[in-house]
């Protein structure tokens, strides 16, 4: 499974960052790694400089073998919040996926 990091050009794509959402991302949905080719992040921030609550968002979209793409996004107050956001919606989503793939 690759992991796609995409930023805009408020939030800075760093190594540091991107090795972070990396371990993130195989935390949360590791387990679905044999059925995905890659994962997309994208990280955003809607204020930029003004700040306010739930200022980041992260869209993730999961690429499924032999199936459409999944997606799903979460808004937080930081990048790692909005980053988990998604991550557990996007796991609900692919569980569903799969388990109407196998006929449940």
């Amino acid at each position: 499974m690759k992991i796609q990091l995409n930023t805009d050009n408020h939030v800075d794509g760093t190594e540091a960052l991107e090795a972070r959402v990396n371990a993130m991302i195989e935390q949360y949905l590791g387990r679905f790694s044999s059925r995905l080719s890659r994962i997309e992040v994208f990280l955003s921030d809607h204020n930029s400089v003004k700040g306010g609550p739930n200022d980041r968002r992260c869209a993730l979209e999961a690429r499924l073998e032999n199936d459409d793409p999944v997606g799903a996004s979460h808004d937080a107050e930081d990048t790692e919040k909005a980053i988990r956001g998604a991550c557990d919606k996007l796991k609900v989503m692919l569980d569903a996926r799969i388990e109407k793939q196998r006929g449940y």
